[in-house]
């Protein structure tokens, strides 16, 4: 390895000194951030909010200091299929009652895998992996279709956020260590007194969650009446609810037609083949969270079906990247980060996915798109940030970031051609537990 050295240092002072451009850039990046003076005015076109297809969608959420995006998107899918059924101006599903048993089945989710892997070393890559990560708040739309099979869904006014449902560090922190001292001690326990010792010591455990968990979110509701003003104004009252009973009427089987499409263009993912990820999961014995890899040209083809048929559209992408957040645009020709510094932040999609330069971390719903001399030249986004930035909380994003940051897409299959659905039932290829394709749920 090659130390820097002092002669190298001077020599690239004096270089540095004598290009009267760096002087510039010093005094503005004294009181401006670095996105603030590259922000390229220049490079902006056509993103304002005017849209040829513009679905007519409730007011945005917000998930606050939380990760549970997956799930706000996920139930912001749902609430405009009851909002269209119900004629509703504005409705929204608990995403808290969702997100206490995704947190506890995920623990429990890990804890079996823990135990699966216990006759391994502490250092196991895969064992490390899994504890790194712990349990988290995001997740994929699979995990999202297996806790409403088994847990159904709640109106929000029935099961309401907390000060800790919305502010999920703390909770994160309790069930994370534990799990990390029960993968140490296990491992004694085994040797001592064997696998059934460790499942009990398990058992004790996830008792302890479901009461740290219950004590945080909330009881959950046996019953409730369904309560509900229409874009009319007439009132209506439907009693005798479960929660499973409520997802049975408003969405029955609807969602499991939904399929995830990705566009990982890797050399380890040919296309038109389907991708699962090791110990990716929140239920055990739920839905296997299963991918289709499709060429970029054809996720959008189907994002534009499903739009043009009046149904918004569940995503994933890489909001770490050329975003202005108070303004609501995602757009990569927004700022010129070459011209000051020679440093850009642009691979190719498949190079940053192999090498960790990019992946997604951010799931929200497409409501809207303009179309320009046939080709989609910009995107309107429903996201879960609050309705104080972008526009009332909407977003919107150009066609080259979306060609470059965005990874997922949920589809109805019935929009799919016959090579897509016979692919969809030949068995996935398994993927490593730390492959690009499971982020959204670290």
């Amino acid at each position: 390895m090659q130390p820097i050295k002092k002669e190298h240092l001077d020599k690239r002072k004096d270089a540095y000194l004598k290009n009267d451009k760096n002087t510039i850039i010093r005094h503005a990046l004294n009181k401006n951030s670095i996105f603030a003076i590259t922000a390229n005015a220049d490079g902006v076109k056509d993103m304002d909010f005017n849209f040829e297809l513009n679905i007519k969608t409730m007011a945005v959420t917000n998930q606050k200091a939380s990760g549970r995006c997956w799930i706000f998107a996920a139930t912001n899918v749902v609430r405009e299929m009851i909002g269209q059924t119900l004629n509703l101006a504005n409705f929204e599903v608990s995403q808290s009652y969702l997100a206490l048993f995704d947190r506890y089945e995920k623990a429990n989710y890990l804890l079996e895998a823990v135990i699966e892997l216990i006759e391994k070393d502490y250092d196991d890559r895969t064992l490390t992996f899994l504890l790194q990560n712990g349990v988290g708040d995001g997740g994929q739309w699979d995990m999202f279709i297996s806790l409403i099979n088994k847990y159904g869904f709640v109106p929000k006014n029935v099961y309401p956020e907390t000060a800790t449902s919305s502010a999920t560090r703390e909770t994160g922190q309790l069930i994370n260590f534990n799990i990390r001292q029960f993968a140490s001690t296990a491992k004694t326990l085994y040797k001592q007194n064997g696998l059934q010792a460790v499942r009990d010591e398990k058992e004790k455990l996830m008792d302890k969650f479901y009461n740290l968990l219950i004590s945080a979110y909330g009881l959950i509701p046996e019953t409730f009446d369904f309560e509900y003003v229409d874009k009319d104004g007439v009132y209506h009252i439907e009693k005798g609810f479960t929660p499973q009973s409520f997802k049975e009427k408003y969405v029955g089987n609807r969602l499991d037609d939904f399929v995830s499409l990705i566009n990982a263009p890797t050399k380890d993912k040919p296309f038109n083949q389907t991708y699962t990820v090791q110990y990716l999961g929140n239920v055990v014995g739920g839905k296997e969270v299963t991918h289709l890899n499709v060429e970029i040209e054809r996720m959008k083809q189907l994002i534009l079906a499903q739009l043009k048929d009046n149904r918004i559209v569940w995503f994933g992408s890489d909001v770490a990247f050329y975003g202005d957040r108070e303004e609501g645009v995602w757009d990569d020709q927004a700022y010129d980060l070459e011209t000051p510094f020679g440093l850009a932040l642009k691979m190719e999609k498949g190079e940053a996915l192999d090498y960790r330069a990019s992946q997604m971390n951010h799931a929200m719903c497409i409501t809207g798109v303009n179309v320009k001399d046939g080709i989609p030249n910009k995107w309107k986004i429903e996201n879960s940030w609050g309705n104080e930035r972008g526009k009332s909380g909407y977003y919107i994003m150009s066609a080259t970031w979306f060609d470059r940051y965005v990874y997922q897409a949920v589809i109805d299959k019935k929009y799919l051609d016959e090579k897509e659905l016979a692919a969809l039932k030949e068995k996935p290829i398994m993927l490593k537990p730390w492959d690009p394709m499971g982020s959204l749920a670290d």
